[in-house]
């Protein structure tokens, strides 16, 4: 069985959680708290950065880009389709919205919010900086308005059929959502739509039981009708 070195929290590391689960890989979970730096950590990756992943040949995987490419082809099940699209264009607009989450989502929102909240309170025991989560929040809303102008026109994030862009941008969102940073009575309806039908799926379920310590999650977090 691979392992993943993760943390709750991490949307990389949920990502990689997601794939699996999508594609009936069970996993042993290894929690990190990776701002703690410690050497167990950088001796695996001295970048100090989440997931790493362990193959059954005990190999070590590094990096979010490497984990997504292992776990596609790694264990892809032959009799379901993978979330690559086939089509070289649709496979392109995946990977732009893919970049656009892991790169711009995650450096503008969610590693702000993550840092604030839970890292900074960890290492220091302080409390998060209002201007930073003004911040964070007010880039999220413009996420979500270029997020929702393409769920207006699209079945999926990145054309038709589900793929690794939704459950790139589940990862973060659900992140977000269970720090209580997604206001949902202000989240237009197609973007809630989707939210709800990719939450709705059976391996999203490894994510809605996560619980951090001192860190209960937002009301709402694990339902399916929000």
């Amino acid at each position: 069985m691979p392992t993943l070195v993760h943390y709750p929290l991490d949307p990389a590391s949920r990502l990689i959680r997601l794939m699996c689960a999508e594609y009936g890989v069970p996993l042993d979970l290894e929690e990190i708290k990776p701002w703690l730096r410690e050497e167990a950590l950088l001796e695996l990756n001295p970048a100090a950065t989440l997931p790493i992943l362990f193959t059954e040949s005990e190999d070590a995987v590094v990096g979010i880009m490497a984990n997504i490419h292992a776990v596609e082809d790694f264990y892809t099940p032959d009799i379901v389709g993978g979330l690559f699209p086939t089509d070289p264009l649709a496979r392109a607009e995946m990977w732009r919205l893919v970049e656009w989450v892991l790169v711009k989502l995650n450096d503008e929102v969610t590693r702000y919010l993550v840092e604030e909240k839970i890292a900074k309170r960890d290492i220091r025991g302080a409390t998060p900086e209002p201007s930073v989560l003004r911040a964070a929040k007010a880039n999220l809303g413009e996420h979500v308005l270029y997020f929702n102008w393409l769920l207006a026109s699209r079945n999926w994030l990145a054309g038709d059929d589900l793929s690794l862009a939704d459950f790139a941008l589940a990862a973060h969102v659900s992140t977000l959502d269970y720090m209580g940073d997604v206001d949902w009575s202000k989240i237009p309806a197609e973007t809630r739509d989707w939210y709800s039908r990719i939450k709705s799926r059976p391996a999203f379920r490894t994510l809605l039981n996560d619980r951090v310590v001192a860190m209960p999650p937002s009301r709402g977090y694990a339902d399916l009708d929000f």
